[in-house]
């Protein structure tokens, strides 16, 4: 599902279960030391569906440490992102000689929470969402915005090191188009609106398939 988004320099590996292989490196397990059990799995999986993407790449495996704000510390020469939500998971992977940044992010294909639209969406973005549920309704487009919204701030993190708020990027988002399968997929482009931004631009890939939407984004 996540690898059709992403070029061939980036590798993929996803999973819709917890495998009972899956475990941590020692200097990992003390970022959870304290989490209840769903979390755990989430950061179990997630991080042995990014050791498999380094395999992938010829990589051995490593710890993958959190940093204060909850970002991945990916080894030296390796960009990547992590994502989870019910029922999924997915890491990808690149070198950095090959990929400057990327971010992902999946989240169940339903609408947002109550109220929580209003504080994500940009004024100038409102229209576009009207218009692309009238164009397409069987896409929730709030949950989709919020998700590509969160891959941009997994690709900015890393190479701005800064905070960077909902209402500081604004996307154009395509309709996209059904694919024989019944997966809808099309792409956006972000407009960053922040003082000193060492990005000020991104573009990025949507899938909407069993059940997800997934979105990702490479520099």
């Amino acid at each position: 599902m996540l690898s059709s988004l992403l070029p061939a320099e980036v590798a993929v590996a996803e999973t819709f279960d917890d495998p009972s292989d899956a475990v941590l490196f020692p200097e990992e397990e003390a970022a959870i030391a304290r989490a209840v059990e769903k979390r755990r799995r989430e950061y179990i999986t997630a991080r042995h569906c990014a050791r498999l993407a380094m395999a992938r790449l010829g990589l051995p495996p490593v710890a993958i440490g959190t940093g204060g704000n909850r970002e991945p510390l990916w080894p030296a020469g390796v960009v990547g992102s992590m994502t989870h939500c019910d029922g999924y998971r997915a890491a990808a992977v690149a070198r950095s000689v090959d990929v400057p940044g990327l971010g992902i992010d999946a989240e169940p294909h339903g609408a947002l929470p109550t109220g929580v639209l209003d504080t994500i969406a940009r004024p100038d973005e409102v229209p576009m969402l009207e218009a692309l549920a009238a164009a397409r309704p069987q896409v929730w487009w709030d949950r989709l915005l919020f998700s590509a919204k969160e891959s941009v701030y997994k690709a900015w993190y890393p190479v701005a090191e800064r905070w960077l708020g909902f209402e500081e990027a604004s996307l154009d988002v395509e309709p996209g188009e059904v694919r024989d399968d019944g997966s809808i997929t099309g792409g956006y482009t972000v407009r960053i609106h922040q003082s000193g931004a060492p990005l000020t631009r991104m573009a990025g890939r949507w899938m909407v398939e069993s059940g997800f939407v997934v979105t990702a984004i490479v520099l």
